[in-house]
């Protein structure tokens, strides 16, 4: 059985991860708490629930968990639209995770919808 930390899906949400916290230094101090912490949250919640879920050993339960991240991408980049939009980021400082989020709700819409054809 394949680890949770072998699926790609997983590292490439781990690189999000590391790309959010070196974004997050850019937000001013009155975010710090605020709009940084919920990014934090959402960027942490997608291995999170994808790592959870493969350790489920149920594709049942992976489903519903792979569900929950991709919630959380897709917040994820709300967040950081947010971020575009009140003018504390540029469009270039965000394209690597914009990106990352992209590719990562494409894999994980793959394989929901791989495992809801088998389930």
């Amino acid at each position: 059985m394949q680890s949770f930390k072998e699926l790609i899906i997983w590292q490439k949400s781990m690189e999000l991860v590391e790309e959010v916290y070196r974004i997050i230094r850019l937000l001013p101090p009155e975010e710090k708490y605020a709009l940084a912490d919920q990014i934090k949250r959402s960027a942490v919640s997608i291995p999170s629930n994808i790592a959870e879920g493969k350790g489920r050993n149920s594709d049942r339960e992976f489903l519903r968990f792979l569900n929950i991240a991709n919630g959380s991408a897709y917040e994820l980049e709300t967040q950081l639209i947010i971020c575009q939009r009140l003018g504390y980021m540029r469009a270039e400082q965000l394209h690597k995770a914009f990106q990352l989020c992209s590719e990562i709700c494409k894999m994980l819409n793959a394989i929901i919808k791989k495992l809801t054809a088998n389930g």
